[in-house]
Order: structure tokens, then C-alpha cells, then sequence
């Protein structure tokens, strides 16, 4: 495997404040494109829908923001008719924070997904998961919102904002949206290797696999 160039501590930091010219116009972008979100017009919701919580009970579209102004729904692919867990969809609710920080700032935090509570419960506690984790089984909320059609389960993570008895639903991210979001990708991207995927930029000879392929429940690593 070839390093990159070898230089003296001065050169190295020319290097570092032209890469950080770069990086601070991506983080202003960044800073940019929040603020157009905060903007987006927003979509009623219906409160029909009723969930059932990790723990039993049901509950409301409105229950599930717990008295907050802001709901994150993280879509969490477990079907209904398979109890293959998606490592992708695990390694997202491994990288989520404690919830007070989130509860600090009127916003709530929930795992949701089509699949009963049956199968919601075991993998849970296999994972050693606090969150609050609801099913959405038979409900037509994620089909309502996009995540799924027909028998095709996605993941995503939805926001809600909450005014008085209404809901409204304001964004919604999927696909590499979801993936900036994640901790260990945010840190892996720091180091030299990188993820060690093929579609990323590197070197000639660094280790890279094809993507998905490396992920596993951690409990399986």
C-alpha cells in the first residue's frame, strides 16, 4: 500500500489550512442548507394512525412526541413478513445519542417499524436497546410518507413538529441522507482509509470492499 507523500511538519500544515479553507465553505454550506430546511412548508397529518409501543400499550400519532414540540422517527427495516434484522438500519440505532440532549431541546426521538411487536422485542433486547421503539404494523403510515410501497420496506428518518393538537410533518431524509448521520461514518471519514468501500476516492492499492458487504449486528463482528 502506497502512504501518501511524507513532509515536514511545516508543510503539513499548509496542507491542513488549504484543506481547512475547504472545509470551513462546506460547513457555512451546510449551515446554509439547515436553514433552508427550517424553511420547508410543512404537511398536516392525520392522528388516525395508532402504534404499538415496545412495551405494549397503543398510542397515538401525537402520544409519540411525549409532551415535546419536535418527533425524530428513525424507519427501522424489520418487515412484518421476515425477521432478518438490517445491519445497516442497526448500526444507525447503535450511533444514536443519549436522548436528553435531544429532550434538552423540546425534540423526541423514536425507532418505528412495520413489523409487529413480536418481532420488535427480541431484537431489541438482543441489541440491549433503550429507545422507544413502536410498530407501525398494518397502520399505512409509512406507506402514507413514502418509506414503503406494497411489499417494499426502506428506511429513513422523518421529522414532526408538533402545534398544540396538530401534527405536522416537515422532512424527511433516506438513502446517503441518512448515512451522514452516522457517527462511526462521520469518524471513519477522518482517517486516512476512510470507510474502506470501493466507491470512495483513495489512493491506488488501499483496502476497499464492496459496500454493505462489511456490516454486520454488532454482536456479530
Amino acid at each position: 500500500m502506497a502512504l501518501p507523500p511524507i513532509v515536514s511538519t511545516e508543510a503539513w500544515q499548509g496542507a491542513r489550512d488549504e484543506l481547512l479553507v475547504k472545509e470551513k465553505a462546506a460547513t457555512r454550506a451546510l449551515d446554509a442548507l439547515a436553514a433552508e430546511r427550517r424553511r420547508l412548508p410543512m404537511v398536516r397529518m392525520d392522528d388516525r394512525y395508532e402504534f404499538e409501543r415496545h412495551d405494549g400499550g397503543t398510542v397515538r400519532l401525537l402520544d409519540l412526541f411525549e409532551g415535546r414540540r419536535q418527533l425524530l422517527v428513525y424507519h427501522f427495516m424489520l418487515s412484518p413478513d421476515s425477521d432478518d434484522v438490517c445491519g445497516g438500519c442497526a448500526a444507525f440505532t447503535d450511533n444514536i445519542p443519549r436522548l436528553e440532549h435531544l429532550a434538552a431541546r423540546d425534540t423526541t426521538f423514536v425507532l418505528m417499524s412495520r413489523a409487529r411487536r413480536s418481532q420488535i422485542v427480541p431484537v431489541r433486547e438482543r441489541m440491549g436497546w433503550t429507545l422507544p421503539w413502536y410498530s407501525s404494523y398494518d397502520t399505512g403510515l409509512h406507506e402514507e410518507i413514502g418509506i414503503a410501497r406494497g411489499d417494499r420496506d426502506a428506511f429513513g428518518l422523518s421529522v414532526f413538529l408538533r402545534d398544540g393538537e396538530d401534527v405536522y410533518r416537515t422532512y424527511l431524509t433516506q438513502s446517503r441522507g441518512v448515512d451522514r448521520l452516522r457517527m462511526d461514518f462521520n469518524l471513519l471519514d477522518l482517517t486516512p482509509l476512510g470507510r474502506q468501500e470501493e466507491w470512495e476516492d483513495s489512493p491506488e492499492g488501499w483496502p476497499q470492499t464492496p459496500p454493505y458487504q462489511w456490516w454486520r449486528l454488532h454482536d456479530e463482528y
